[in-house]
């Protein structure tokens, strides 16, 4: 059997999706995608509207079935699993707006997505104690909250509850975080900050992230995976993805 001409050579990759399609209503949303994550690589996926890109991010957590294909992460088959399942294996995903809890402060925002609080038995005999103070501290200083750690979280700006939001889920430690326009309504000072914060967490783990913003797309990708009605349009680094005539004329043109 010929080996199919995008899939690259074999390697360990972080997360492999291979001839991923999901339909609906007959209109395919992602037809036959394939994407290779490799470990510590931040990937951004960029296209016009209505390309498939949050569909793919559905896809990988859980949250919608596939029609067709396979989505393994750390050779682990994910397209059988529940959300929550997909989640203990080590995939975090944050969605466009920040879904934190706006009455608890930073610091019991942190301390309720400590993982060993996550099940009924864990949150019962969950216990305050130094380990989990100090994770807390050093998550809080890598997401610029160290000084807020006891305002109440309505209180941030939307680009601190992006943040806090991220912490959240590094908290649980993922091997694989999934980010959806996480610059989106941020100063420019905030969105340098987020990418470096981007570079710092990917020494240890892979982030995916869906970004309009060209600019941020420029400062943190390692490789960009252009997408146009459900399929892969162009895929590398991000100069040559800019200098794609077919690029250029669905989507950098406008």
């Amino acid at each position: 059997m010929q080996q199919s001409k995008h899939i690259p050579p074999q390697k360990d990759f972080v997360l492999s999706v291979e001839g991923l399609t999901v339909s609906f209503d007959g209109f395919k949303a992602v037809d036959d995608l394939s994407l290779y994550v490799e470990e510590k690589e931040i990937r951004v996926i960029i296209g016009p509207n209505g390309a498939g890109k949050t569909t793919v991010l559905d896809l990988i957590c859980g949250r919608t079935k596939a029609t067709q294909g396979s989505i393994k992460f750390k050779q682990k088959e994910l397209t059988k699993l529940k959300e929550h399942q997909i989640v203990h294996a080590g995939v975090g995903r944050k969605f466009q707006n920040p879904s934190i809890y706006e009455d608890l402060t930073v610091f019991e925002n942190l301390e309720i997505s400590f993982p060993r609080g996550r099940n009924v038995w864990g949150a019962l005999t969950f216990k305050r104690d130094q380990s989990v103070q100090d994770k807390i501290m050093e998550i809080a200083e890598m997401v610029f909250l160290k000084d807020k750690l006891h305002d109440q979280a309505d209180l941030l700006s939307h680009g601190q509850k992006q943040w806090l939001e991220i912490g959240m889920l590094l908290i649980q430690d993922p091997e694989l975080l999934m980010l959806d326009e996480p610059v989106a309504g941020m100063s420019v000072a905030e969105r340098k900050q987020t990418a470096a914060l981007l570079q710092n967490i990917t020494q240890h783990r892979s982030v995916l992230v869906i970004e309009h913003d060209m600019q941020f797309v420029e400062d943190i990708a390692d490789r960009v995976t252009v997408l146009h009605q459900g399929k892969v349009l162009s895929e590398g680094s991000m100069q040559r993805v800019k200098n794609d005539p077919k690029v250029i004329e669905v989507y950098l043109g406008h």
